[in-house]
């Protein structure tokens, strides 16, 4: 793949972040979620105008890495600390049920 095709699915990513993030948060749910709707719309299940589909998935596989750390970064551990329970206690829940659900 060229690099003016590459070029070219990133712009068209930006775009259509750019229309569905705003949209999004104007009515309160938040940039995450556009994110991922502008994904669907423009990825290969949607509208299909992503080229090369594996060499993108590397460049938002690093996105969800630099989201994870900014996360990390705004993450108060005394915060954590006051919802342990309900941290630990859901976690764990999650952790068997998704185990239970991938063993059968």
């Amino acid at each position: 793949m060229s690099t003016i095709n590459y070029l070219t699915d990133i712009a068209i990513l930006l775009v259509a972040a750019v229309i569905a993030v705003p949209l999004f948060q104007t009515m309160r749910m938040g940039a995450v979620p556009g994110f991922v709707v502008a994904g669907m719309i423009v990825g290969p299940f949607g509208l299909e105008l992503i080229g090369n589909v594996e060499e993108v998935g590397q460049l938002a596989e690093l996105g969800v890495v630099l989201l994870l750390f900014i996360i990390g970064i705004e993450l108060k551990p005394a915060r954590l600390w006051m919802m342990r329970r309900l941290l630990f206690g859901l976690g764990t829940l999650q952790f068997l049920c998704t185990s239970v659900a991938l063993v059968r």
